[in-house]
This record gives structure tokens, C-alpha cells and sequence, in this order.
């Protein structure tokens, strides 16, 4: 499958695990980067994969943030929308960080926040790099769908007062964001930690205990705790049959956003499970892009 045949639509479907994603190779106009090693930690070693335009820029930038449960998946379910990111005029990166890990027992070995944490450092080592890949430091957006979606979401509402940052370096740079899509991503953990729909054992193990035990954590690993008037704005993408994570959990986050005064946006696919299929999935892609075309990109000059 060639990426010059399947167009930006089928790309980002591909990423999303719609279609098998094919190889990340550039085209012409493109440059291909990585793996690129962003941080070391805890004896891991993080690493990002990276395609951008040619040309002087600077180029707003998308970080892309794959889902598993963050035990599980990688960024190489990312790697086929990088190109096609870059051709419509974004450097387009997808990244690594440390999944939970999980013993015979459940208990992570690298639990909440440690999954935030090499988010923002990825957002903050762009930064640092920024001059050298091209990149317009004050428009980066970031995505990803279930666990990446939440990633994705706390990368968009926590700021450094919030003690989530960690200590993957650069830390004279900024973790901020000023555009997020979140695809299906958990946004309040004590209430999906009630819910029948299979997501309550995954949290537990992401979050290192039950509800009961750590109210606190559950608390602090929820993007809607963070929800004030003064953040970036937002996408959510959400099916109305997604029994893994249900949609009650976009509708509460929309509504907290929209009582505090901020930025979102609420796309609910009628008939969409966890994995968008079909007229959802074109619908999805379509909304992500133009999303980020709208607040990312410059305002033409008429």
C-alpha cells in the first residue's frame, strides 16, 4: 500500500487501526527523522518518530499519542498519518512512553503519572528542538485515541503548578499545548471506575489501586479535575456504542468545559464502538484535520 495512493483520509484511518498502517517513508518534500531518542528514564529509553515538510517554516507541529490501555500498543500505529500530516504542512512526530507493565499480580511497574510525564517532556524536548526541525514552538497540537486520547487531554488542561511535569528534562522549556483531539479517551477515572463496560480493571492497574483505596489518584489522573475557562481548545471524538469507554464520559467532560467558559467541542459518530469503522472513521479523520487546520494553522490574509 503506497502512501500516494491512499490519501490523508486512509493514513489516519490506517493510524487509528483502521486499515494495516503501511511503512512511514517520505515523500518527496518530506523529511524523515527517527527514531530519535527524546528521554532516558527509570532505565527506558523513549524514543519518537518524526516526518516534516520542506522548507525554511516554521511548521506547526502534531504529537500523536497511540492507545492500549497504557499497558499495551506502541507508536508505530501512528507511523502511516505522519506523511500525510507533513504534506498538508505539519512536522508530525508519534512517541513512545512507559507503559504500566503490569506483574502476574496487576501492580505496574511504571504507574499514573508516569505515562503524563513523558508526554509532556516529548512536548517539551519539540520545543527545545524546535529551531532545528522547523518547528513554530507556539503552535503545537497533540492527539490520540483511549489511553492516548487521555494522555492527550492532560497534556491540553495541567500546567506546571500542577506537579505533573517529571523529570525527563528539559525543564526550562514549556509541556503546553494549544490544540488537542482526544479520540475516546477516559476523562473522569472515579466515575468510569463505576462503570459496567470493562474499563474499571485497566484503570485500576494504570492508576495502582482501587477507587476506595486511592480517591486521590483517581482524582488527579482525571483531566475533567483540571477543567477552568483559561485552556486550549479542544476535540472530543466519541461513539455512541463504546461500551469500553463510555460516552457519558466526553458528555461529562464537555459539560464541565462548557460551564467553566472553555473551548470545546463535542463530535459524537452515532452507532461508533471503541474503533470507528467506516462513514465514522472518514468523519473522525475529517474533524481531526480540519480541527487543527483551524487552530494551528495562520489565519489567511485576505
Amino acid at each position: 500500500m503506497r502512501v500516494a495512493k491512499i490519501g490523508l483520509a486512509g493514513l489516519l484511518l490506517a493510524a487509528c487501526g483502521i486499515l494495516s498502517a503501511p511503512s512511514c517513508r517520505a515523500e518527496e518534500g518530506m523529511i524523515k527523522e527517527g527514531p530519535i531518542t527524546y528521554c532516558e528514564i527509570a532505565g527506558e529509553t523513549l524514543q519518537l518518530d518524526m516526518v516534516r515538510p520542506t522548507g525554511e517554516g516554521p511548521f506547526p507541529a502534531v504529537v500523536m499519542i497511540h492507545g492500549g490501555g497504557w499497558e499495551g500498543g506502541n507508536r508505530a500505529g501512528y507511523l502511516g498519518a505522519l506523511p500525510a500530516m507533513a504534506k498538508r504542512g505539519y512536522v508530525a512526530l508519534t512517541i513512545s512512553y512507559r507503559l504500566t507493565k503490569p506483574d502476574a499480580s496487576g501492580k505496574a511497574k511504571y504507574p499514573f503519572p508516569a505515562a503524563v510525564h513523558d508526554c509532556k517532556c516529548a512536548v517539551r524536548w519539540l520545543r527545545a528542538n524546535a529551531k532545528k526541525y522547523k518547528v513554530d514552538p507556539d503552535r503545537i497540537g497533540v492527539t490520540g485515541g483511549s489511553a492516548g486520547g487521555h494522555l492527550s487531554l492532560m497534556l491540553g488542561v495541567t500546567g506546571p503548578s500542577d506537579g505533573l511535569e517529571g523529570e525527563g528534562g528539559y525543564a526550562d522549556q514549556s509541556s503546553a499545548v494549544q490544540a488537542v483531539v482526544n479520540v475516546y479517551g477516559p476523562t473522569d477515572m472515579p466515575h468510569i471506575s463505576k462503570s459496567t463496560g470493562g474499563a474499571a480493571p485497566i484503570v485500576e492497574r494504570f492508576l495502582g489501586g482501587k477507587l476506595d483505596a486511592i480517591p486521590d489518584i483517581y482524582k488527579k489522573a482525571s483531566p475533567i479535575s483540571y477543567v477552568k475557562k483559561d485552556l486550549p481548545p479542544m476535540l472530543t471524538i466519541h461513539g455512541t456504542a463504546d461500551t469500553l469507554v463510555p460516552p457519558d464520559q466526553a458528555e461529562r467532560f464537555d459539560k464541565a468545559m462548557r460551564d467553566a467558559g472553555a473551548q470545546h467541542t463535542l463530535l459524537l459518530l452515532n452507532g461508533q464502538g471503541h474503533g470507528f469503522r467506516g462513514e465514522g472513521a472518514t468523519k473522525s479523520v475529517e474533524a481531526t484535520v480540519e480541527f487543527f487546520d483551524k487552530h494551528l494553522k495562520p489565519a489567511k490574509k485576505k
